[in-house]
C-alpha cells in the first residue's frame, strides 16, 4: 500500500539521503588508537548564513522578551482603581467590526 505522503510502497525500506552518515547501522567494533585518531569526527556540520545567523540572534531576543508590557498593564490598573480610566465604546465597535470583516 503506497505511503499517502510520498506516494511510495511501505513495504520498501527508504534509502538514506545522499551523504548521510546516519543511514545504515553500524557494526560493534572497538577502534585501534591509530583508527580513532585519524577519524576524530565524521559527522554533519552546519554553517549559518548572515542572514540565518540574524534571524537566531532575533529569536533568541524575542524568546527573552515578556509577553505583558508590565509598565501599561500598571498605567491602566492605576487609571481603573483612580476611577480616571474612560472607556470609548464607538472605536471598541470599530475594532470589533474591523476585526469580523478580517474573518471572512
Amino acid at each position: 500500500m503506497p505511503s499517502k505522503i510520498s506516494g511510495l510502497p511501505t513495504s520498501e525500506p527508504l534509502a538514506p539521503p545522499k551523504g548521510s552518515n546516519t543511514g545504515g547501522v553500524a557494526a560493534d567494533r572497538t577502534p585501534t588508537d591509530s583508527s580513532a585518531s585519524s577519524t576524530a569526527q565524521t559527522g554533519d556540520h552546519v554553517t549559518l548564513t548572515t542572514s540565518g545567523r540574524s534571524l537566531q540572534k532575533l529569536s533568541d531576543a524575542i524568546a527573552q522578551t515578556p509577553v505583558v508590557n508590565a509598565a501599561k498593564v500598571s498605567s491602566i490598573k492605576d487609571a481603573v482603581n483612580s476611577g480616571s480610566y474612560s472607556i470609548d465604546a464607538s472605536r471598541i465597535a470599530g475594532k470589533m467590526l474591523q476585526a469580523e470583516r478580517g474573518l471572512k
